[in-house]
């Protein structure tokens, strides 16, 4: 498995969030959910001022293999969506945990953060998964 960077927290469905300190998050999904997705074609981004809840489904990443939704990690507003990937949608595969990421979400409730997995705990279930 791939290096798992510390300063993210996770979700059971392979999503990711970075804390950006400002009440918002960035959200993408794991080097491990891109891997099994294959090459990325499309992603479907979130409209910015969508007000989303923990677990809906907020995006869709379709690759040559298959179309997953993706699950929004915490509660909040969709700030800002990453419209580089409507042009580039295969820079989920090449950096999932950087220019990859998705959308960014004011948060409504930062107590769901702390309910989320650390990087450790993560690799750990995605260990027991394979």
């Amino acid at each position: 498995m791939s290096n798992v960077p510390s300063n993210l927290k996770f979700a059971e469905s392979h999503e990711w969030i970075l804390d950006n300190g400002d009440g918002t998050v960035t959200v993408g999904i794991s080097d491990h959910a891109q891997e099994l997705l294959g090459d990325v074609v499309f992603v479907e981004l979130p409209e910015v001022g969508r007000e989303v809840e923990k677990g809906e489904e907020f995006s869709l990443v379709e690759s040559v293999k298959a179309a997953s939704d993706i699950y929004s990690p915490i509660s909040g507003e969709v700030v800002a969506v990453n419209e580089a990937l409507e042009d580039a949608p295969e820079t989920v595969n090449e950096a999932p945990f950087g220019e990859g990421w998705i959308a960014k979400i004011k948060l409504s409730d930062a107590a769901e953060v702390d309910a989320l997995m650390g990087a450790e705990a993560y690799q750990q279930k995605v260990a027991e998964e394979a």
